[in-house]
């Protein structure tokens, strides 16, 4: 059974090797052997990192003659901030909630605190 997208984009996200890698990329296209540069491991490893991600079509791979050139996709983050928009919608909802019932009982307290 294939995964969908979404769970396939939070499996390449889980590594924090391939955020790494994500994050020199929003900084503009580079080679495999400059993304490999700031980590202790071989270019092979890199590069099974890099399908991961390309498989989850965050980043794209290209050829310009001698250069491969690898850039982020970053539309395929949509689908994350979709699903993410929900739960952000949702909290924020409950903690207005709780802000406004603390409120209430900072009033209260208040109140009581006068009387005596």
């Amino acid at each position: 059974m294939p995964q969908d997208r979404l769970s396939t984009t939070f499996a390449a996200l889980a590594d924090p090797t391939r955020r790494a890698i994500l994050a020199q990329l929003a900084l503009g296209d580079t080679s495999v052997s400059k993304l490999a540069e700031p980590f202790d491991m071989s270019l092979p490893a890199v590069s099974k990192h890099l399908k991961v991600l390309e498989r989850a079509g965050l980043i794209a791979r290209g050829r310009e003659a001698q250069w491969r050139p690898c850039r982020i996709e970053p539309d395929a983050l949509r689908g994350v901030d979709a699903w993410l928009e929900r739960y952000r919608r949702l909290w924020e909802q409950r903690l207005d909630r709780l802000d406004d019932y603390l409120r209430e009982l900072q009033a209260k307290g208040k109140k009581r605190v006068r009387k005596k």
